[in-house]
């Protein structure tokens, strides 16, 4: 039934077997637990990614929790409202709930494939899905310091003692193992517990996982070794220890770019920031290109302003002409009147030398 999983699992033990059999002998002890640990790293190596997300998705509903507390604040009488508005949330988000799950979800089958390829190694067995009759006996011949990769310590003494071992030199191996499978539990769990904020931690149901993830996991792992055959407790130890290593890996860089995040924030925000002693600029006071309507006008300068106020022959001519120009832009702009001068106007006087005057201000009579 599920043979989609057992083919893949076997033949990815039998490669790594070929590999350090080359090297030990393919009748080595030391052969088959190597095949049995690399099978776990490469398992956990394809996933990788996935678990990259997994941290990355509960790093962001971390971020939204407030508003997912507020949603079930305001929708807690409505089951379906509340649903369909946290689905939203998440979409705009971009979390996917169950994107934390699949790695979990992944390596159970894993478990079991490995678990149902390991048992099948059984004395007169012919075949194990990938491999032959001749691996299967080499599989039960080799031991690890005494004890039988295939064989568990609750087969009883007579079944072990068929095979070549005993009770003792089977515990010998395993009680360092088992404990090794707990305490890499224990802090994995804590790593886990460890970056949870103070809202999650302050919420009875995350309180009772994280003591049964920090304690009864750890104890339930010694307690069940015994049962287990021994290639299966080494796949249980060298998953834990990925596990460990992969966490420091991912959580390091992934606060490593938020902390890069962060600054390059702050290295913006003071880049826009005035520097000391300057005044800051406000978008409504860059100079505008059109005249505001009301403003009031602004005298320009005659060319001859600067001069010594004396000009003979065709300067005479030309400051008389000038002085004649001002007096008309001077009627039109007040008003029209005798001589160019409107009521209130300035009347240039011909000949004069220097700027020209500004037209006079309007009087207003107080009613």
């Amino acid at each position: 039934m599920l043979n989609f999983i057992y083919y893949p699992v076997s033949a990815i033990m039998w490669f790594w077997h070929k590999a350090f059999g080359f090297v030990f002998g393919e009748a080595s002890g030391i052969a088959w637990a190597l095949a049995v640990v690399f099978l776990v790293f490469t398992l956990r190596a394809l996933l990788y990614k996935p678990f990259v997300h997994q941290v990355r998705s509960m790093r962001k509903m971390q971020e939204f929790a407030p508003e997912m507390q507020k949603l079930r604040a305001k929708y807690g009488n409505d089951k379906q409202k509340l649903a369909a508005e946290m689905q939203k949330l998440q979409s705009q988000q971009g979390v996917n709930p169950l994107g934390g799950c699949l790695p979990v979800l992944v390596q159970v089958p894993v478990f079991i494939g490995l678990f149902h390829v390991l048992r099948e190694f059984r004395p007169g067995k012919t075949q194990n899905y990938i491999f032959g009759a001749s691996e299967v006996e080499s599989f039960n011949a080799a031991s690890l310091f005494g004890a039988k990769l295939g064989a568990w310590v609750t087969m009883g003494q007579e079944q072990l003692a068929a095979l070549g071992t005993s009770i003792t030199s089977m515990l010998i191996v395993m009680i360092p193992l088992m404990i090794a499978a707990g305490v890499f539990t224990h802090i994995t769990a804590r790593h886990s517990v460890a970056r949870q904020t103070e809202a999650q931690l302050a919420n009875p149901q995350s309180a009772i996982m994280n003591k049964l993830m920090l304690y009864v996991f750890p104890i339930g792992v010694v307690d069940g070794a015994p049962f287990l055959p021994l290639a299966v407790l080494l796949y249980w130890v060298a998953n834990n220890l990925w596990t460990l290593g992969q966490q420091y890996v991912v959580y390091r860089k992934i606060d490593a770019e938020e902390a890069d995040k962060k600054a390059q924030v702050i290295a913006d925000r003071q880049a826009r920031a005035p520097r000391p002693g300057q005044k800051p600029i406000r978008p409504e006071t860059v100079a505008r290109s059109e005249k505001t309507p009301g403003a009031k006008p602004v005298a320009r300068r005659s060319p001859n302003a600067d001069g010594d106020g004396s000009a003979a022959g065709g300067d005479d001519g030309a400051v008389q002409g000038e002085t004649e120009r001002t007096e008309v832009t001077g009627a039109g702009a007040n008003g029209s009147g005798t001589n160019g001068a409107g009521a209130g106007g300035a009347t240039s006087r011909p000949g004069a030398t220097g700027p020209a005057r500004p037209p006079a201000r309007r009087s207003r009579k107080r009613r």
